[in-house]
């Protein structure tokens, strides 16, 4: 299958098979982290696909090139911190920087965080205003093709 195909049939087939689509991306630019609001919509233009691990297939990731980073840049995103204090931190503690960068962002909004593996089928990673999102930073994996075939199936 071409790669152009694949990437929007797994976009279509995480969409939907996703609890939530809307989503808040964290992304360096100038030494800054920033967090962005956004829609899944947007997948296709900030997602690549990279080959996956174990024997996966490919898988849909977000690690956002410069381009990808100007498309972020002009949706509104939000200062977190920034690279300095976020790799302090990161080197402080026990999670990966997806999961720190999930920590912050929580608490940004006011709530505590906890560590869990709610999958995205069933729950986002916030709540907001009574609505859920899932918190992705650079180098996140969405999905692979063995995971959404198995979900495919399992429907």
């Amino acid at each position: 299958m071409n790669n152009a195909i694949l990437f929007r049939k797994m976009v279509n087939d995480y969409n939907a098979l996703a609890y939530t689509h809307k989503y808040i991306f964290g992304y360096t630019h100038k030494g800054i982290v920033y967090a962005v609001k956004t829609e899944s919509d947007v997948l296709p233009y900030v997602c690549t696909l990279d080959r996956a691990s174990r024997g996966a297939g490919y898988s849909l990731r977000f690690k956002p090139n410069k381009a990808q980073k100007e498309t972020l840049a002009s949706l509104n995103p939000a200062v977190l911190c920034s690279v300095e204090y976020f790799n302090a931190e990161l080197s402080a503690s026990k999670y990966n920087a997806g999961e720190l960068f999930e920590k912050l962002v929580t608490e940004s909004y006011g709530q505590t965080w906890t560590k869990d593996n709610v999958p995205f089928t069933a729950g986002g990673d916030i709540e907001v205003d009574g609505i859920a999102y899932q918190i992705k930073y650079e180098k996140a994996t969405f999905t692979n093709e063995k995971t959404l075939a198995r979900l495919k199936a399992a429907r």
